[in-house]
């Protein structure tokens, strides 16, 4: 019976990538038994209740086998119909050609770019062992699931999974368990061409705890490995196991033709006769099997009915503890932190922003009890540690401060792992020039409309001394080409609060808050707008005297120019408007009405100075304006100098705008 069972899998996936023209056949093939295990004996879920908190999560790091995934949601009873199945990979179809956050219940994150699922799964187990220290209780282990995956050859030739894998060995989370696909192909031949790691033996460096199946379809073979890893609890997991891509297939397995192929119509047919099936019927799931794996799910549902209990009896006595997570998992923060949020003086003390928003991040986290994050080895200079909270470490569940390491990459992913755990508020930092090591996460985490907060420091050439290699000039620019994307650099303490308000309150995709190293002048709001205007991407921070001439927009450390521009201008007759525009995306979403009354349509003549690549602000400043940005790269040397060299100063910024007015 678990034989027929299994071999409805394989016979499912070849015949909807056959139906697709295109697809994956051979690895849903060759892990179908690794399938069945989780599905039928490992895993908690209940198909009725797909986010049922106490759940095991899954994640498919060898997104392109998606159509296992698929399978195995629709048999065990989700809300996944034949229909979706036979619609693979098709316009608008629910099941993508790899797995989608949000198209089907039971897909647990976006994964198909190798090595990403690898270190999401790693912030899903941090955010368990998180959530259990703050909320289990002797008699109520509420959170105490585990994190399953398959990965495949390519994960593990991917970098991030090397850093992913090191950092999870380091923190010692024993509720990852990962199977690996030792399947020896990729889309190209035999891994041995460029892949002769010993993989076990790495992975053991790592601080992991090993196993290997030599059999990949040996059911009671990875069952037992299975549990061996449940009750190794101070270790993560790998459990490699030797399969054969396509198995099934008499012409095709163990070849890279069926990696990235469908098999052909009469390949088909000779699988399905294989496995015993009708080679001229398609899509068939035998009753028998059918009824066993609805049984399966149905099991499910009543272990979630016991926890669903269990909470109800945790309710009743830490009722308090109980109220707290259900508002944050709810997204709903309460308004104390809000209050809390820093108000800076305006005086002679210049303060970056990324001071600013350390102060910030202190006075809201007592509010925010499941706020935290860190940085890449950066946070003395990000400014990002919770001065009054321990590290998150393999002794410190409840520690709120990360040490990422020098893993800009992995960091990215473990926050999108986290921020899919309902109530976790992530955060992670680095420079804004090591942006571009994550911007795969960062990608995702826009598919997905997922929130992690980033917060990038030493934005512009203006951070000095570690010239041209740590000056960001085009990052600004590839960031807020990214759909669903929020960036914002506010230009003073100010700013930098309301900046954090819009990050916490924002849904719908990552927050980038771009930070600068060097000291800025607190604006005086007593004599200029509020810095609250923040909040809607752009204001106007300071009005002309009279009609306006020009309208002068700027971010970040450029916005004071702007100002002192403005006086200087005035002083030659010229009235100019200033508008700080902290954040596009943020500008973006308001009525046509505000953008109107910012940026008047008959009010054309206007010059953007923002330290970094000039691309997209044309659609600001429109034909008749002008943009004082960087088209080059940056320079060694004092702060101060570089921002001179290339032209950021009041002179040159009052000489421009006079000369749209000389056109």
């Amino acid at each position: 019976m678990i034989q027929r069972c299994i071999d409805t899998v394989r016979v499912l996936a070849a015949d909807a990538v056959q139906k697709a023209n295109s697809g994956h056949p051979g690895t849903p093939m060759g892990i179908a038994p690794m399938g069945h295990v989780l599905w039928a004996l490992a895993m908690r879920y209940d198909p009725k209740d797909p986010g049922w908190p106490g759940r095991d999560r899954f994640i498919l790091s060898a997104g392109h086998a998606c159509m296992l995934q698929y399978a195995y949601l629709y048999l065990t009873g989700y809300d996944v119909t034949m229909e979706d199945l036979k619609s693979f990979r098709q316009l608008h179809s629910r099941a993508a050609g790899h797995p989608e956050y949000g198209l089907l219940p039971g897909i647990e994150v976006t994964t198909g770019p190798l090595g990403q699922g690898f270190a999401n799964g790693v912030g899903m187990a941090i955010a368990q062992q998180s959530l259990a220290a703050r909320y289990n209780r002797e008699g109520f282990p509420l959170f105490d699931y585990h994190i399953y995956a398959i990965c495949s050859d390519g994960d593990m030739m991917e970098g991030i999974s090397h850093e992913a894998a090191s950092i999870a060995g380091a923190l010692q989370l024993g509720n990852l368990i990962y199977l690996y696909d030792d399947n020896h192909i990729s889309i190209e031949g035999d891994t041995n061409i460029t892949f002769r790691d010993d993989t076990g033996i790495r992975f053991q460096a790592y601080g992991w705890h090993v196993q290997e199946i030599a059999d990949g379809n040996d059911v009671e073979a990875i069952a037992g490995a299975v549990r061996n890893a449940k009750e190794e609890t101070r270790r993560p997991s790998l459990i490699k196991v030797r399969t054969h891509i396509a198995y099934g297939s008499p012409h095709k397995m163990d070849t890279a033709e069926a990696h990235g192929s469908p098999l052909g119509e009469e390949e088909v047919k000779l699988v399905k006769e294989r496995f015993g099936f009708d080679p001229n019927r398609y899509f068939v799931v035998p009753d028998d099997v059918r009824d066993y794996y609805r049984k399966v799910g149905e099991d499910g549902t009543k272990k979630a009915d016991v926890w669903r209990k269990l909470y109800s009896d945790y309710k009743r006595l830490y009722g308090i503890e109980a109220a707290e997570y259900e508002r944050l998992a709810a997204g709903n923060l309460g308004g104390e932190w809000v209050k809390k949020l820093p108000v800076f003086p305006a005086g002679d003390k210049k303060i970056a922003t990324r001071k600013a928003s350390g102060s910030v991040l202190n006075a809201i986290a007592e509010d925010l009890p499941l706020l935290m994050g860190g940085a890449a080895d950066l946070a003395p200079s990000t400014e990002t540690k919770l001065d009054k909270y321990t590290s998150f470490s393999a002794t410190d569940r409840g520690g709120r401060n990360f040490h990422f390491g020098v893993r800009e990459h992995a960091m990215g992913a473990i926050l999108n792992g986290m921020v899919l755990t309902k109530g976790i508020i992530p955060y992670g930092a680095t420079f804004l020039i090591f942006s571009d090591y994550m911007r795969p996460p960062i990608r995702l985490a826009a598919i997905m409309k997922i929130r992690p907060i980033i917060v990038y420091t030493h934005d512009s050439i203006g951070l000095g001394e570690d010239g041209t290699t740590h000056q960001p000039v085009e990052q600004l620019a590839a960031l807020r080409a990214i759909p669903r994307i929020t960036v914002i650099r506010p230009a003073d303490a100010n700013e930098t609060a309301y900046a954090w308000r819009s990050a916490l309150e924002h849904t719908g995709g990552p927050v980038l808050l771009v930070l600068t190293r060097q000291g800025l002048p607190v604006i005086d709001q007593s004599k200029y707008a509020s810095a609250e205007g923040a909040m809607k991407g752009a204001y106007i921070l300071s009005e002309a005297q009279g009609e306006p001439k020009v309208i002068l927009i700027g971010t970040g450390s450029e916005v004071h120019l702007l100002l002192e521009a403005q006086e200087r201008l005035l002083q030659g007759g010229i009235p100019v408007r200033v508008v700080s525009m902290p954040s596009w995306e943020l500008f973006d979403a308001q009525d046509k009405a505000y953008q109107d009354q910012v940026l008047p349509r008959g009010l054309r003549r206007r010059l953007a100075v923002e330290a970094g690549s000039p691309q997209g602000w044309l659609k600001y400043v429109t034909e008749d304006g002008a943009v004082l940005g960087i088209d080059t790269f940056g320079e060694s040397a004092p702060g101060d100098a570089v921002m001179k060299e290339y032209g950021f100063t009041v002179e040159k910024v009052a000489a421009m705008a006079q000369a749209l007015l000389n056109r």
